[in-house]
C-alpha cells in the first residue's frame, strides 16, 4: 500500500501522523554534535516535500537539530506551515492525542526516538529502532475513535538498500 492509500483512511475525526527521519547527515566529523545535510540528504529532504505534496499536513514537528529541521523545510515551506520543535521524551499518547485531535502530523526525528515515538502512538512495542544509515522509512499512524492502525513505507534514494528495507 502507498502513501496515498494511506491518506484515504484518515478522516476529520482521526488524528493520521506521518513520522520519518531526518535525511542524510554530513560525516566527516566525529564530534560534531549537529551537523548539516550532506549532498543526498538535501535531495531526500526535496524527495519528502514531493511525496508529501499531495498529503494534507495540519502540523509539522521537529526536534530542535539542524539535520531535522533541514530534512523538513521543503516541505514546510511548500505546505506554509511553521514548524514547531517537540522534545521525543515529552510525547505521551494522552497529551499528543490531545494536542492534535482530527490533525494530520508530521513528526521528524531520529533512528533511535521515530520508531520508539511511532511504539508510543500505536501503544505497542512493534517497531525497533532502524540502522543508522536508513533514512527511508515512513511510519504512518491513524487513530481513529480509539481504533489504531499503522503501516511502515520504504522510500529508497535511487539504488538504495538497507537492511531494514521492507
Amino acid at each position: 500500500m502507498g502513501l496515498m492509500s494511506c491518506d484515504r483512511f484518515a478522516n476529520d475525526k482521526c488524528t493520521s501522523v506521518y513520522l520519518i527521519r531526518h535525511a542524510e547527515k554530513v560525516r566527516n566529523n566525529k564530534n560534531e554534535k549537529d551537523p548539516l545535510l550532506n549532498e543526498k540528504g538535501i535531495l531526500r529532504a526535496q524527495k519528502w516535500s514531493k511525496i508529501f505534496e499531495k498529503i494534507e499536513i495540519n502540523k509539522i514537528l521537529s526536534t530542535d537539530t539542524k539535520r531535522t529541521i533541514s530534512t523538513v523545510i521543503p516541505t514546510s515551506e511548500e505546505k506554509k506551515i511553521k514548524i514547531e520543535l517537540y522534545r521525543p521524551e515529552e510525547i505521551t499518547y494522552e497529551s499528543f492525542l490531545g494536542e492534535n485531535k482530527g490533525k494530520k502530523v508530521l513528526i521528524v526525528g531520529h533512528s533511535n526516538t521515530i520508531p520508539e515515538t511511532t511504539n508510543i502512538l500505536i501503544k505497542n512495542k512493534f517497531y525497533d529502532q532502524i540502522e543508522d544509515n536508513n533514512n527511508s522509512n515512513l511510519y504512518f499512524v491513524n487513530i481513529c475513535d480509539g481504533i489504531i492502525s499503522h503501516e511502515l513505507l520504504f522510500y529508497p534514494m535511487k539504488g538504495q538498500m538497507t537492511k531494514d528495507s521492507i
